[in-house]
């Protein structure tokens, strides 16, 4: 048997031309939160929504280090990375009733690595019934909300959470 996984939506992604440096480090470090989809910005690391995502309110999670290695972020860190997920899923529960998570990180190009430079976690929400035959017959993606609105959905939320 051939399975295949079509993704069609994701030729936006790979047709746009890539901006010049690491684009996580660039956002890490600009201040419009809202223009930047930013949701949260920890000691060590931050979250902001995914500019092409799988699902409405997919979101990221990225060391300020510039690195591809797990090894090469500080315990502190990985603890806060894995804080800001459970907090994450906690507020994607909240505010759009996810019934389950795809989290976890691609590494390297083998791996599936978009941008493989820079380590990043998505959290990506899921409902049960949330495929359907769109984006393979239609070559569409379903989105029921725009990343701005997700943003300012999710934002109020971010804002409660304090330090890890």
């Amino acid at each position: 048997m051939n399975n295949k996984l079509w993704a069609p939506w994701r030729m936006d992604y790979i047709q746009t031309p890539k901006q010049e440096g690491c684009i996580f480090c660039i956002k890490s470090e600009l201040k419009n939160e809202k223009e930047n989809l930013v949701l949260y910005r920890g000691q060590e690391s931050y979250v902001l929504m995914n500019l092409y995502p799988y699902s409405n309110c997919h979101i990221l999670i990225a060391p300020y280090a510039h690195t591809a290695d797990t090894n090469e972020i500080r315990n502190t860190g990985n603890k806060e990375i894995m804080w800001l997920a459970n907090k994450s899923m906690n507020i994607l529960r909240k505010t759009t009733g996810a019934e389950g998570f795809n989290f976890g990180a691609n590494i390297g190009k083998a791996g599936g690595a978009g941008i493989e430079e820079h380590l990043h976690y998505h959290i990506v929400p899921r409902w049960t019934g949330d495929t359907n035959f769109m984006p393979v017959v239609g070559n569409t993606k379903v989105m029921v909300q725009g990343l701005t609105d997700s943003w300012e959905k999710l934002r109020p939320h971010f804002d409660t959470l304090g330090k890890a």
